[in-house]
């Protein structure tokens, strides 16, 4: 089932899902500065705000993947497939 943040992403729309990571990464680094030199009323609030950009920055990568042709996508595999092997 999916989650109510979930769904909320999934209907936004190209420029307000980058507008959102900004805003996101705005806010965190406003918080990190308040909680060291202040403290902050609840910290995990950061953690949160953390997973909040980290699944803004997963829906854009999907929408990236999806707009790809097969070539693109086959082009990628082969290169995922040599860094597997060099490592």
């Amino acid at each position: 089932m999916a989650s109510e943040k979930y769904t909320s992403i999934k209907g936004l729309e190209d420029d307000a899902l980058r507008d959102e990571i900004f805003a996101a990464e705005t806010e965190l680094q406003r918080m990190k500065i308040q909680n060291a030199v202040t403290g902050l009323e609840n910290p995990l609030t950061i953690k949160d705000l953390r997973r909040d950009i980290a699944r803004l920055r997963t829906e854009v990568r999907a929408r990236e993947l999806a707009a790809m042709t097969p070539e693109q996508l086959a082009k990628r595999t082969k290169i995922r497939a040599r860094r597997r092997l060099s490592k």
